[in-house]
């Protein structure tokens, strides 16, 4: 019985070839799309999961109240992890202090490489449950050893053997005594490519400094807690231990200490006012969801075509019937008819899904691949199959099985008008769904363009910056500048303390003429050398820039409108600021410079000079070729910096990674949208192509009576338009409603247009207009003589 239904399943296939075409063609389109997604999905509901301890590692963080505001910090001062092992010692298994991640100079015999790492404390290869290749991992309690993944072992020894080999890490001598496997991409520690000891990083100055000090927000912590501990109560002890540890001016901002567990760091990143208010989590959903309906565009397309040809197998069904097979076997061979077709479509969205990976891994910023050997993933996915063959193919099957036999063989069964109302219902479903989505993407590009122009106070253009991995420049800074203006590679060049595109070390305690004695102020601090506005071409509002040789330069500072309007200044020339025990004179107000987000406002910002500095900014001539002047720059940079890699940034490429992730969701959606209007498109030409059929004797009659082709392209169009301005209808506020909402995350953002909506509902009634077109312009220019001539 199962041979006869698949038979006769593969003859209906293969008689009717355009249909069957379609159908494959939609049904593989929507599950590859929706196997992609699924793939992206558990990509990033798994991240972080590489480590055995995931459920109880945790991010020390901290929340402090300025001004009414609770802002969440990762930055943590050293004490917290002292404090945190000698009080609350039994609810921890492991409590790590780490540096960022940043790039350091590795060097083994000729080799320097550029390489990132973190320096953390010896527990931290256990805690992360590292894979080690060589050694083990209680490698990092050597304090002058350290520890490599594959990756980096390969770059500096090549095949040799690294372990008990000695590398030069800055100007530290270290022994390698273990080797890890490559982290996984979606990890949080995907690029730490080298630990280092503690004890390493803690004889650097500043660190040392930091050691008792309650107010040094500069350092991460994780932690890992005891067995039969829970994540939320030890969070709830720990609350106090920062506040109780600090006087004066550090109570005003009541800092609370909490623990933010490994499986919420990637997906749930976002906090508000201290809640948290999610994160990526809103991608998951989105795109989950945007699967299933692409899907589901594609089973209307079947449902649709099956249930348009109804009266072309109704006859089919009469006989069946008639000779004595009961709706139950008709439902089951029609159901048959579907599930061979979504195996069909199966086979072949493996081979779509094989061919678009490379192109939707860059698309996504993933390194994900096809389990092809694994079983669970061919269980998943031929059930996959199975359900949506089901799910496509009930309502036709149903639908088909109801015919009343005496009526299909007596001739007088005719499918009526009202038959065709659920075809135009799930058309109207298919073109809703299309048009938010293109109305979406619209307005997804418009804000990442829109936050692309915003003025953000400096110019990008031949700008670079370099860190150096020695003081050897910043020795020689003078020389340094000289040998490059005679090289006529720059026109300025400048020192920092932080990159112009990254976030500013903030500072509170600044004190002026009217401040409100319980304001809590904070603002972000940017060290410099004189020349750094004329480097970074920052635009001066009022007053003067700083000045090599003036002596006024030390005791002033210069503030961004910002803090002008924060302070309340409506003259700031002259005013006097109070500042770590010294005073300091308003020397200028230079316009606010982006930092930090573009979508989000700019902070206050104090600028002051410094002699210690650790970025160099530097101003490309424009007179001459930037690769030119880049080799230029080199010459002179290995000069004073020997054996030290030539490791650059351009300004405006990293400004421009401060959209990557807005641009990802978008180029996913507009794909996503494209598909979903092909998988339309595709039901549309099907539709038309059988009203065609359906109507070609009433086009003959026509033609005979005086109808022009204009005419008859005009009504056999005319219900399609309808259909897709009712979708239009319902799309519009829709789409403007879940628009509206997600604008609400960014205090930057574009107004939500109304030429928006007028050039998508004018996009979707022109993609309707050329879909049909060729089936009604065909039918209508046909020889009416071919039609009536049974007549």
């Amino acid at each position: 019985m199962i041979k006869n239904y698949l038979k006769i399943a593969w003859r209906n296939l293969v008689k009717n070839k355009a249909s069957s075409f379609i159908n494959i063609t939609s049904l593989s389109v929507g599950m590859a799309v929706a196997m992609l997604i699924g793939l992206w999905i558990w990509d990033e509901l798994s991240f972080d999961k590489y480590h055995k301890n995931y459920e109880s590692i945790a991010r020390v963080m901290q929340q402090e109240t300025s001004n009414g505001e609770v802002n969440t910090i990762k930055a943590m001062p050293i004490p917290v992890a002292y404090q945190l092992r000698h009080l609350y010692g039994s609810n921890f298994k492991y409590v790590v202090l780490s540096s960022w991640t940043n790039p350091h100079l590795i060097t083994f015999k000729s080799k320097n490489l550029s390489i990132q790492g973190n320096f953390m404390e010896p527990d931290a290869p256990e805690m992360l449950t590292l894979k080690m290749t060589k050694g083990t991992r209680a490698g990092l309690k050597d304090p002058s050893s350290i520890i490599i993944s594959e990756s980096a072992s390969k770059a500096i020894f090549g095949n040799i053997d690294p372990i008990d080999k000695v590398l030069k890490l800055d100007e530290y001598n270290l022994k390698v005594t273990g080797v890890y496997q490559d982290l996984p991409y979606n990890t949080s520690f995907n690029n730490v490519l080298f630990i280092a000891p503690w004890e390493v990083y803690a004889r650097e100055q500043d660190v040392q400094q930091a050691m008792g000090d309650w107010n040094h927000n500069s350092f991460q912590i994780f932690a890992q807690i005891a067995g039969s501990s829970g994540m939320a109560a030890v969070s709830s002890k720990i609350k106090g231990i920062k506040f109780n540890n600090l006087d004066g001016e550090g109570k005003k901002v009541k800092p609370e200490v909490f623990l933010y567990p490994m499986s919420r760091w990637h997906l749930y990143s976002e906090f508000k006012n201290g809640l948290n208010t999610g994160g990526d989590i809103k991608y998951i959903w989105l795109f989950g969801i945007t699967g299933i309906f692409v899907l589901l565009l594609a089973c209307i397309n079947f449902m649709n075509l099956s249930t348009a040809r109804s009266e072309k197998r109704a006859k089919e069904v009469g006989i069946r019937k008639a000779v004595g097979s009961v709706r139950g076997q008709l439902i089951v061979q029609f159901l048959s008819e579907s599930l061979l077709m979504a195996i069909l479509a199966f086979v072949l969205s493996l081979f779509l899904i094989q061919l678009s990976l490379p192109f939707f891994n860059e698309l996504s910023g993933k390194q994900m691949s096809v389990l092809w050997a694994h079983p669970l993933f061919w269980l998943l996915g031929i059930g996959f199959a199975l359900i949506s063959g089901l799910f496509a193919g009930s309502y036709p099957a149903f639908y088909l099985s109801s015919f009343k036999p005496v009526k299909v063989l007596k001739g007088v069964f005719r499918a009526g008008k009202m038959a065709s109302i659920p075809r135009k219902v799930l058309i109207i479903i298919q073109f809703t769904f299309s048009v938010i989505m293109i109305i979406g993407t619209i307005i997804v590009f418009r804000q990442v363009n829109f936050a692309k122009n915003r003025p953000i106070g400096y110019s990008r253009a031949g700008l670079i910056m370099i860190r150096p991995f020695s003081e050897d420049i910043h020795a020689h800074f003078g020389a340094f500048r000289n040998d490059l203006v005679q090289a006529g590679a720059i026109t300025e060049i400048a020192e920092s303390g932080n990159q112009i595109t990254h976030g500013s070390r903030t500072s509170g305690g600044l004190g002026w003429q009217g401040k409100d004695p319980n304001m809590h102020d904070e603002f972000a601090t940017v060290a410099a050398t004189p020349e750094y506005g004329k480097t970074v071409d920052w635009q001066l509002k009022e007053g003067k820039d700083f000045s090599k040789g003036y002596s006024s330069n030390a005791d002033g500072l210069i503030l961004n409108e910002t803090a002008v309007k924060y302070m309340g200044f409506k003259n700031p020339i002259g005013q006097i600021i109070n500042w770590n025990n010294k005073k300091y004179a308003v020397l200028g107000v230079t316009k606010d410079m982006v930092a930090e987000s573009p979508y989000e406002p700019i902070k206050p910002t104090v600028f002051y000079i410094t002699t210690e500095a650790g970025i160099i900014n530097i101003r490309i001539n424009p007179l001459i070729n930037a690769a030119n002047a880049l080799s230029k720059i080199e010459g002179v940079y290995k000069k004073y910096a020997a054996g030290q890699p030539f490791d650059y940034k351009f300004t405006d490429e990293e400004y421009a990674k401060k959209f990557d992730n807005e641009e990802r969701i978008g180029k996913l959606a507009s794909s996503f949208a494209g598909l979903a209007i092909f998988i339309s498109c595709l039901g549309l030409f099907g539709m038309a192509s059988f009203m065609a059929e359906q109507r070609v004797k009433e086009i003959g009659v026509r033609k005979v009576l005086g109808a022009s082709v204009f005419g008859l392209w005009r009504l056999m169009s005319g219900d399609f338009v309808a259909l897709a301005i009712i979708s239009l209808v319902i799309a519009t506020p829709v789409a403007y409603y879940f628009m509206h909402n997600w604008l609400q995350n960014y205090t930057y953002r574009a107004e939500l247009s109304w030429w928006i909506f007028a050039v998508t509902a004018a996009g979707a009634i022109l993609i309707t207009l050329m879909t049909i077109s060729y089936q009604s312009i065909k039918a209508a220019l046909a020889n009416p003589v071919n039609s009536l001539r049974s007549e």
